[in-house]
């Protein structure tokens, strides 16, 4: 049967422009077909795309679909280890638009689509098992007679849905990586386990780096036995030496759907049978009922997804009647009996309630209802995952997206509603009564009774003062609670910040004293993790909310210069200095953070004002350290010191997590050692005065570190001295610098010392960025600095906003690159690029674009680090940080803000690669 005669459905075009932009570049398909690619490409922007690339390809695929997709397979065995890289991207670019369009028409099955998505997972992760191996084998690092096609003696389990062979749409797939350590002799063990070690990273790299063409799976290796500790590739004997002894009953239910899908599967499969007694209890374990229940409510707090059921933004995976809800329940009952009923030691979900149901566990009913919806609801997720190819179980946030997704599945907007809310509703009802069901005795019916019952363990509640005064509280903190956006997330993250004081009567009582902190302490709970959690490190940084300055206007650098003056002069003790200036800064740091929250300032304000709080704090701390120095070892030599800002710190803006690049120049003027009681030669007075000043800034203590502090881009870097002369920085810059200093020092700015010196290091930048702006290899160098960074730091996710191809690292080296050519002093990216546009070099309208697109991302950056303390992972941020995100960068949903981000950085990317071939050639 054909492929158009199979059709069953076919999706709508949310816009039809984009449909029929799409069809132009398969012009021969007609009728059904025809409508197939308008409806897709008008739906999805990713299938769009796709289309238009793999058009030629894809006409005669549609002919035999199941034959195209094993043709690819079965060309696999030819391919070279060297280019594999991009042959299994073009696969993953015409199995995943086959698979999608098979799947929109309805001519696959659900069990069709995902058995494709992982029979293509297992190929690629086979392919590269296999010519990592003999290439192992090649360097002598594994013995030759080992077959590299069954994977040398290492086997890879296939865990979660790829092991279940029901793989989504836009998976990760998630591997355990092991090795026979029988196959070989005692000695060598060290040597093999080291090469296997090395296969398995590579072949993470492999799947995982998002090089040209993308990716090919997302690859997590952290179900392996004991991670965080354990290396990558295990032997088998220690794996099952580890579940023998502290297995757990969620490792238990990951085992379920283990299965070998690379390497040796006779050693894998011999594996999996000696874990078969830890996975299947020979007397029925109805203890796992308990803790199931326990790991679905830590997903729950972790995620912040209990609470009422809501379809905006709702996550049809971990959310509440979501896929998760099933899988635990057809799992944790396989647990239960299946050491007794080997019939229920299935991997897939829905053949699991059919076993299920047909040894009478439970009704045939329940098994239809689960089955049905846990269908329905992986189609949903599908559809969602296909519009922008994003790893996302969410629902969309707002009615434009609702019209989009009831486009896509040939519904109205209406319908869908109602039926997604039937479904989640009966699948939370049949699934919830079994993990916690009506209690028999009376309980509290209170919102959120099952945490509050937890609270009086955590240490700030250990002692009875605290738990007279927290009791007193807490009816007005849950009253504040219920009242946030997401009462369940606030509640969950109240939790976190609670379970992380390690004290509490001093808190509670300034609580119970200033009952406008506890609204305070909820927005912070509902919206911003990262923040929440430094707060319940630093609870001290809330006296300052209390005085009155707290929401007072900015007082800039110089302003804080004299307040932390100020602070420092009241203080004889050095040390006590040290610690003051660091609770100084985390109420200062806090401010920031908590304004930026609230939308008192946007992302580029809070940026600028991290900025001037480093900048400050360096300025009122050098003359500090430069007196207690002076004590021991006489003033300094010469006209002093300068400490000059490099990175993010010259250019004037910094993030809540940034560490600072800093330099140290002295000028001598010819005095060859300090006048004091214990005097220094002049280059080890100042390397000295430097390594003071980087443990000033950097050393814990018991408030504390202030910053990270990064001196690399002194001259040598690493190798060079920490302190350098004037008269050595300007001749290393001028004869011996590479261009990618040059490029630095576009950026640097003198933060501290003495005035004079500072003046003249400005004018020697300003002279030498002039002098070496027209270098006949600065283009070049820059080529090359950006493809080794681009292979140095892949950028972690497509939710990135900082490293990568056309994200802010790249665009920074760009503007600099701009700044240099045109002589330009400028600092800040927009000032660089407007000068390559004076200069004649850049594009007016280019570096415009540019200038949007840095805003954009910095917005997306410096919210990210507000709210997670590091990337931006869409699945854990709860309502109030999709909220500030969102208003951050001017979307209206998450799937709006990744378009915007792949838009963004796609135009930049191109913009700079234009540039610099054009100029290269």
């Amino acid at each position: 049967m054909s492929f158009a005669a199979a059709m069953t459905r076919c999706p709508r075009a949310y816009d039809p422009d984009r449909g029929a932009d799409a069809l132009r570049f398969v012009p021969d398909l007609t009728g059904d077909l025809a409508r197939l690619i308008v409806g897709t490409a008008g739906c999805s922007p990713y299938l769009a795309g796709l289309i238009a690339k793999e058009a030629d390809w894809l006409t005669s695929a549609l002919d035999d679909p199941d034959g195209a997709v094993r043709s690819l397979i079965d060309a696999l065995a030819e391919v070279a280890l060297d280019d594999l890289a991009a042959h299994l991207r073009m696969m993953k670019r015409r199995t995943a638009l086959i698979v999608a369009l098979a799947d929109l028409g309805g001519v696959w099955s659900l069990k069709q689509v995902t058995g494709t998505l992982t029979d293509f997972a297992d190929a690629a992760v086979r392919a590269s098992v296999a010519a990592l191996v003999q290439a192992e084998i090649a360097r002598g690092k594994l013995p030759s007679h080992l077959d590299p096609t069954k994977g040398g003696g290492m086997a890879v389990l296939a865990m979660g849905k790829m092991g279940a062979g029901e793989l989504n749409y836009s998976s990760d797939i998630d591997l355990i990586c092991l090795f026979d350590e029988t196959q070989f002799d005692a000695d060598a063990y060290h040597d093999v386990r080291a090469a296997f070690v090395r296969v398995t990273r590579k072949m993470t790299a492999l799947l995982s780096d998002v090089r040209e063409g993308g990716y090919v799976f997302r690859t997590d290796l952290r179900l392996r036995p004991d991670a965080s500790v354990t290396s990558v590739c295990l032997s088998m004997e220690a794996a099952e030496r580890y579940y023998e002894s502290v297995g757990r009953t969620w490792e238990r239910a990951a085992y379920i759907k283990a299965r070998v899908c690379a390497g040796d599967t006779a050693a894998g499969n011999r594996f999996l049978e000696t874990l078969r007694p830890f996975v299947w209890r020979k007397h029925l374990d109805f203890a796992a009922i308990q803790d199931a229940h326990d790991m679905r409510l830590k997903i729950r707090d972790h995620k912040g997804l209990g609470g009422k059921l809501t379809l905006e933004g709702h996550d049809m995976k971990l959310g509440r009647g979501g896929i998760r809800e099933i899988e635990f329940f057809t799992q944790t009952r396989q647990l239960i009996a299946g050491g007794r009923d080997p019939s229920l030691r299935v991997r897939r979900t829905d053949e699991g309630l059919a076993r299920l149901a047909a040894a009478d566990w439970i009704p045939p009913e329940t098994a239809k209802t689960l089955t049905t919806h846990y269908e329905a609801h992986r189609e949903v997720e599908h559809r969602v995952q296909m519009i922008n190819d994003a790893q996302t179980h969410h629902l969309p946030g707002d009615a434009a997206g609702f019209e989009r997704l009831a486009a896509f599945m040939d519904t109205e907007a209406a319908s869908l509603r109602e039926t997604l809310t039937q479904r989640l509703s009966d699948v939370h009802t049949l699934t919830e009564g079994f993990f916690a069901p009506e209690p028999t005795a009376p309980v509290t019916t209170t919102w959120g009774a099952d945490v509050v019952t937890r609270w009086h363990s955590y240490p700030a509640l250990r002692s009875a003062r605290a738990t007279e005064i927290f009791d007193r509280l807490t009816p007005e903190i849950l009253a504040r609670l219920q009242e946030a956006a997401k009462p369940d997330e606030a509640l969950a993250q109240f939790d976190t910040f609670l379970r992380g004081l390690p004290a509490g009567v001093q808190l509670f009582s300034l609580f119970e004293a200033n009952p406008q902190l506890t609204q305070l302490i909820v927005d912070i709970a509902a919206t911003a993790p990262a923040l929440s959690q430094y707060l319940s490190r630093n609870a001290g940084v809330l006296d300052a909310v209390i005085g009155g300055a707290f929401f007072s206007d900015w007082p800039g650098v110089q302003g804080l210069v004299t307040y932390l003056e100020a602070v420092l002069g009241e203080i004889d003790d050095y040390e006590t200095q040290l610690i003051a200036a660091r609770r100084w800064v985390k109420e200062w740091h806090f401010r920031i953070g908590v304004h930026h929250l609230r939308g008192l300032i946007d992302s580029a304000t809070a940026g600028r004002q991290y900025a001037d709080l480093a900048e400050a704090v360096i300025a009122a701390l050098w003359h500090v350290v430069v007196a207690e120095f002076a004590h021991k070892h006489g003033a300094m030599p010469g006209r002093g010191g300068a400490v000059l800002g490099m990175g993010s710190l010259g250019a004037g803006r910094l993030n809540a997590g940034s560490d600072l690049d800093l330099i140290m120049i002295y000028d001598a003027a010819g005095v060859e050692a300090s006048d004091g009681r214990r005097p220094l030669a002049t280059r080890a007075y100042f390397a000295r005065l430097t390594q003071a000043l980087v443990t000033a800034l950097s050393a814990p203590m018991s408030e504390g570190r202030l910053y990270e502090v990064d001196m690399r881009l002194r001259p040598s870097g690493r190798q060079g001295p920490v302190a350098t002369s004037f008269d050595a920085f300007r001749t290393y810059q001028r004869d011996e610098a590479w261009t990618w200093e040059h490029l630095a020092l576009t950026r640097g700015r003198v933060v501290a010392g003495d005035a004079g010196l500072a003046g003249e290091i400005e004018a020697f930048r300003t002279a030498l960025l002039a002098e070496k702006a027209n270098g006949p290899t600065v283009l070049a160098d820059v080529a090359e600095m950006r493809r080794r960074i681009a292979e140095a730091k892949p950028p972690q996710g497509d939710w990135d906003a900082k490293i990568g191809p056309g994200r802010l690292q790249d665009i920074e080296l760009f503007a600099q690159t701009a700044a240099l050519r045109s002589k330009s002093p400028a600092r800040d990216i927009a000032a660089q690029l407007q000068a390559g546009v004076a200069d004649g070099w850049l594009d007016a309208a280019d570096a415009q674009a540019m200038t949007e697109a840095t805003r954009f991302l910095w917005g997306v950056q410096a919210a990210a680090g507000l709210l997670t303390g590091g990337a931006l992972d869409p699945d854990t941020l709860g309502e109030g940080a999709k909220r500030l995100i969102l208003r951050e960068s001017a979307c209206d949903d998450l799937d709006g803000l990744l378009a915007k981000l792949v838009q963004a950085r796609d135009m930049a990317d191109k913009i700079i690669t234009r540039m610099l071939k054009e100029d290269a050639t």
